[in-house]
């Protein structure tokens, strides 16, 4: 993807992103966790204050390792894929006990086993609504402080044909983003990484959607298996 700058009404910018406080750092969006090397140089990063930035660190060392041991079906790091995951569930037994914590196994109807998941909600929402403040803010100089009115955390596997196609499909408001957005620009330039609605950041690792007309809505998709998507009604 493009490093693209903001053209955007100036007013949306100088505050976090999270909380409106002072800009002490830059978040990125998503964190390395969920990336594997090398990582992208042009990855989106927003302005954020120190405390927002630092305080999302626990989640999303969760999330990633959550994702890929369900992916995996285990939460043995020694047959775990992703090696920044597997170095955080061996340096972490407290993390990896409440990932294994959360793995059941049960019996189908013809005798075979088969394992589910059932993974703390709150750190995924929490991920789920940093990312999407970080996009706004990020692609459509939109920055969201307030809470949303909507938020679906749900793995793409779960979704029936007609759930994954409308989730695949941005829609069509025939509204263009703000003038000088980084949402608009990538409308009017040859940008590989955006295809159909889509910003990949990095290829089956993370990709994500931002709309903005009538309603502020981001939609992300990790290691192509779990699915969000936040609105903000306007």
């Amino acid at each position: 993807m493009k490093k693209l700058p903001n053209f955007g009404d100036e007013r949306q910018v100088g505050f976090c992103v999270h909380c409106g406080g002072p800009t002490e750092t830059q978040d990125h969006a998503p964190s390395k966790v969920f990336l594997d090397l090398p990582y992208p140089l042009t990855r989106p990063t927003v302005p954020s204050c120190t405390i927002c930035n630092n305080g999302f660190s626990a989640d999303e060392e969760y999330v990633a390792c959550f994702i890929e041991c369900v992916v995996r079906g285990t939460t043995d790091p020694d047959i775990l894929d992703r090696d920044k995951v597997a170095k955080a569930l061996r340096r972490n037994g407290s993390l990896r006990g409440r990932i294994e914590r959360a793995k059941r196994e049960a019996e189908t109807l013809g005798g075979g086993r088969i394992i589910t998941w059932h993974p703390e909600e709150d750190p995924f929402r929490r991920v789920a609504l940093k990312l999407a403040r970080c996009h706004a803010a990020y692609e459509l100089n939109e920055p969201q402080l307030s809470e949303p009115d909507h938020m679906l955390v749900a793995p793409l596997p779960t979704l029936n044909d007609l759930q994954r196609e409308h989730f695949e499909t941005p829609p069509d408001t025939g509204v263009w983003p703000e003038v000088g957005s980084r949402a608009m620009q990538r409308l009017v330039i040859a940008d590989g990484a955006y295809s159909e609605g889509w910003v990949l950041v990095q290829d089956e690792r993370y990709r994500y959607m931002t709309v903005g007309a009538g309603s502020i809505m981001v939609r992300g998709v990790f290691s192509e298996y779990l699915a969000y998507e936040v609105i903000w009604d306007r």
